[in-house]
């Protein structure tokens, strides 16, 4: 049975402003990359951390069977979002600790009805820094963004 890895990443030009979210979907096997699939898309007013759960949501919600699946993001508030603080979210009725709504409560049930389908594990990595998986993702993100960037005016 071959590895599957999400590396999923979330961008934005303002915060809110527009935004993209990449996915490289890889399946391995023995360390040998057996198939590769590239995802991204994005919104024209949106904030970093949407873009970021929509990455991880992409990524899960296009496996068409249950799986094993590995995500690896460089968002610690989507990491610890959805191994932590979504549990007491849950019982609070979607609320936080002191009581306020939770922010992007559609984006975190959609997160946990697509993860509910799979075996997933959790990882962070730092962004930026090197890490070839995520800076492709960082592109793909980037890539999702562009459409919506305003067009600078051409002399």
């Amino acid at each position: 049975m071959p590895d599957l890895y999400a590396y999923t990443d979330g961008a934005c030009s303002g915060n809110p402003g527009p935004g993209g979210w990449g996915v490289l979907l890889r399946a391995s096997e023995g360390g040998q990359v057996l198939k590769e699939r590239e995802l991204c898309g994005g919104e024209a007013d949106t904030t970093n951390n949407r873009m970021e759960l929509l990455a991880a949501i992409q990524a899960l919600e296009t496996l068409g069977r249950a799986s094993t699946i590995t995500i690896v993001t460089d968002s610690a508030y989507v990491k610890n979002g959805v191994t932590s603080w979504i549990h007491g979210w849950k019982r609070n009725g979607w609320r936080t600790a002191d009581k306020k709504p939770v922010k992007n409560a559609e984006l975190w049930q959609r997160l946990d009805s697509a993860a509910a389908r799979h075996t997933v594990t959790w990882k962070w990595v730092k962004g930026h820094a090197g890490h070839p998986e995520n800076e492709r993702a960082d592109a793909l993100a980037r890539a999702g963004m562009a459409p919506f960037k305003p067009q600078k005016a051409t002399p």
